[in-house]
């Protein structure tokens, strides 16, 4: 018995390493070459859809209207008198830019209005040239204009026949009109430019007229509010005491200015006589002397000495007769001694000195104080009056407030009055002005020659979008095709290296006549130098080569549904494995509708199914092929009630396992894995497994659920076998154009089986329902 592989053990054993370029479109990347291969898929419903735009080409051409088209021109000189109008005397741009007065007068001339006038007056609701029934043998009923639904027809209608445009880099602007009739198409032309004309003179004369108006009304207004305003800024000025114009200049601003300057000056005197009675009554009185008598406060807030007065001059004079007297007295103390008439007297005098020159000190003290009161008082008299004036100043605040906005209001009104009295005047100018701005530079002449597309341009136009359309088509069904025809795609979305791309074949006349029903079922027999053989024998090199250290022993073929081809793949592996002079056993283990004794026709009684109920031994099941030696076949046997639970028994694990011992090769053809489980119980005893999937009939979702089955199942599953594939397929020149197979030993195209047709038709119902 074989244990189950693990799946980690199973990616490392059986990893196949795929070339650069393989690698490069498995990655699911979008290049070129893949919209290249789409299209050439397709190609045939780019064809057609490219044959659909020439056919249409060539009857819209032949039926095309004959139409007749007449054009006009004029000019619109959007600045010739913009320095006259109303906008240029307000410092604008005019009544409209350059740059958006062309567009504008387009959209004037493509007006309803203007084109419901034209259609009025030249009565196109009942003209059959403009309508297009000139050839109606029927009389035609008339038509009211004035009806909503004539109206809206005959707009619809001229709106589409009528083009306007802007010729670039001028003032020139293009009218065209196309009809049945030429004559019809030049007076529709022409009477459009006639009528924007007077349109255009009658709208300018009426704006002007309503600005006249407009301005002569204003004017009687604003003169009243001039008049009113300046009376009431005279008034004011009276009663202010304003001279002249300017409110800045009268007796009360004169007045504060100079209580002002007075107020500071006493404020100085104030602080200096404040800071020397202060001084000075802080001293100790034998330390005023001279200079600290005189002291004053300079401009900068400091002490500094001033000459001395007389007053000061009193004092320095005591104490110097003091130091006099004193000095005196010390000498006569020494030499006559205290009872001496002299020195009685000098300190007599010494008393008196003192006595004076404390009366001094009062009397400089006193008056600091005095000089400090008075400079204070002044100071309270001073600002008192500033206080007063500014008081009076304040109470006249409003009445100079209403001066000022009564004197800008006389000014606003001024040069609004002298402002539009010259607009009035200007108005008459203007409205003469307007009338030469537009100017027909080309009338509209009945063309000689209807106006006709080229066929060329109509060809090319419908081939365009033709092949557009035929692209989109064809990128659209290959999105929603399911089926994998691609290499790549199969790879990029199995994550699945391929073993083998076998083509789709047919066998010539020669080995249809070959002898043998083997030779005629079995393909790498009956065409051993075909494409179909060489691929075979590329899928035996893939797997002996798939799995590190030993090639693989037991082999099992399945397929996600039926009818992919497993059969034919397992039927011809088998072959190309006892091709190499190695004991092969092919065991068909499809229980349920089994095909491969068909193929080479050996009997279906004994097989399998005998040998796992124990009904038959395994050399009694065993069949050989006469054709191939080296080959024994172990065909299904009767069909069992229960293949399920037969194949994942301990006796077919024993039988395999039997097998390992006398086969080199065992290949076992399996049911599909998405109808029952028999592959799924069987493929964790083999070696490995290969995966068979049918050119454009698989689909996507399910070899990804077989994929996933397998891997969950932990089958040592190898790759994927591209079966049936179309030769002139393009994904077949891209695969085989890689590996140099192209134009190789190529045998036709037809089916991808061998069997014999009567053969075929004997498993054909059986296929239907699933079997292979």
């Amino acid at each position: 018995m074989i244990p189950v592989r693990a799946q980690t053990s199973q990616a490392s054993e059986s990893e196949v390493v795929m070339p650069q370029a393989m690698q490069d479109r498995a990655s699911g990347d979008t290049t070129l070459s893949d919209a290249w291969l789409t299209i050439r898929k397709r190609k045939y419903w780019i064809l057609a859809a490219a044959l659909i735009g020439i056919l249409l080409a060539l009857y819209q051409s032949a039926t095309q209207p004959r139409l007749f088209e007449a054009y006009g021109n004029i000019e619109i000189r959007s600045g010739a008198s913009n320095e006259y109008k109303i906008g240029a005397a307000t410092g604008g741009s005019g009544i409209e830019s350059s740059s958006a007065h062309l567009p504008t007068q387009v959209s004037i001339l493509k007006s309803d209005t203007l084109l419901l006038t034209v259609a009025r007056d030249l009565d196109l609701a009942n003209n059959p040239w403009f309508l297009g029934t000139q050839k109606s043998k029927q009389a035609q009923p008339h038509r009211n204009i004035d009806d909503p639904v004539v109206r809206q027809m005959v707009l619809y209608t001229l709106r589409a026949d009528v083009n306007v445009s802007v010729i670039a880099k001028t003032d020139l602007i293009h009218i065209s009109c196309q009809t049945f009739s030429a004559d019809l198409s030049a007076e529709i032309v022409n009477k459009l430019i006639r009528e924007y004309i007077f349109r255009s003179l009658e709208s300018s004369a009426e704006a002007q007229k309503r600005v006249s108006d407009f301005l002569s009304t204003q004017l009687g207004d604003l003169k009243q509010q001039v008049e009113t305003s300046q009376e009431q800024m005279i008034d004011l000025q009276k009663k202010i005491g304003i001279l002249g114009f300017d409110p800045t200049h009268n007796e009360i601003t004169t007045s504060l200015e100079d209580l002002n300057r007075a107020v500071g000056q006493a404020q100085i005197s104030r602080i200096m006589a404040e800071v020397r009675y202060h001084t000075l009554s802080g001293m100790d009185p034998n330390q005023i002397d001279d200079s600290v008598a005189s002291t004053q406060v300079g401009s900068s807030g400091n002490l500094t000495s001033g000459a001395p007065g007389a007053g000061d001059q009193q004092l320095a004079t005591l104490r110097t007769q003091m130091e006099t007297t004193k000095a005196d007295l010390a000498k006569l103390n020494v030499a006559m001694g205290d009872r001496n008439p002299q020195i009685r007297a000098l300190r007599a005098q010494v008393d008196t000195l003192n006595q004076e020159i404390r009366a001094e000190q009062d009397r400089i003290l006193a008056q600091a104080r005095q000089n400090y009161i008075a400079s204070r008082t002044n100071e309270q008299q001073t600002r008192g009056a500033l206080e007063a004036e500014k008081s009076t100043a304040y109470q006249l605040r409003d009445q100079m407030v209403q001066y000022t906005l009564r004197q800008r209001e006389y000014e606003t009104n001024r040069q609004l009055y002298d402002g539009l009295l010259q607009r009035l005047r200007s108005a008459a100018v203007e409205a003469g002005l307007e009338s030469t701005e537009i100017e027909i530079v080309d009338n509209a002449v009945p063309p000689v020659y209807p106006t006709l597309k080229p066929r060329s341009t109509i060809l090319m136009i419908d081939l365009v979008v033709a092949l557009i359309v035929g692209l989109i088509v064809a990128f659209v069904l290959d999105s929603l095709d399911t089926g994998l025809r691609d290499v790549m795609e199969i790879e990029r979305i199995t994550g699945l290296p391929s073993l083998a791309v076998i083509p789709k074949t047919r066998r010539t006349s020669a080995e249809q006549n070959a002898t043998g029903l083997v030779a005629r079922n079995i393909g790498v027999l009956a065409a051993p130098k075909s494409q179909f053989a060489e691929s075979f024998r590329g899928l035996r090199t893939s797997l002996l080569l798939a799995t590190a250290g030993k090639e693989p022993k037991v082999v099992l073929v399945t397929s996600s549904t039926p009818s992919e081809g497993k059969t034919t793949v397992s039927t011809n592996l088998a072959t190309v494995l006892a091709q190499r002079d190695v004991k092969t056993l092919l065991i068909d283990a499809d229980l349920r509708r089994p095909t491969v004794h068909h193929r080479f026709g050996l009997n279906g009684k004994i097989g399998l199914s005998s040998v796992l109920t124990g009904s038959a031994t395994l050399e009694q099941a065993l069949q050989r092929v006469p054709e191939l030696p080296n080959l024994d076949v172990l065909v299904s046997g009767p069909v069992p009630p229960f293949p399920t639970e037969m194949l994942s028994s301990q006796v077919m694990r024993n039988l395999v396992e039997q097998c390992r011992g006398i086969y080199t090769h065992i290949v076992i053809d399996s049911p599909p894995l998405l109808s029952v489980t028999d592959s799924i119980v069987l493929a964790p005893e083999v070696d490995t497994v290969v995966l068979v999937v049918r050119h454009g009939k698989s689909g996507k979702q399910a070899v990804r659920r077989a994929r996933d089955l397998l891997i969950r199942s932990g089958a040592p599953l190898a790759g994927i076998a591209l079966n049936a594939v179309d030769l002139n397929s393009p994904e077949y020149y891209s695969y085989y154009g890689y590996y140099g197979y192209s134009g190789y030993g190529s045998q036709g195209v037809e089916h991808d089986g061998w069997a014999s047709k009567s053969d075929k038709r004997k498993s054909k119902s059986k296929e239907e329902r699933g079997g292979e």
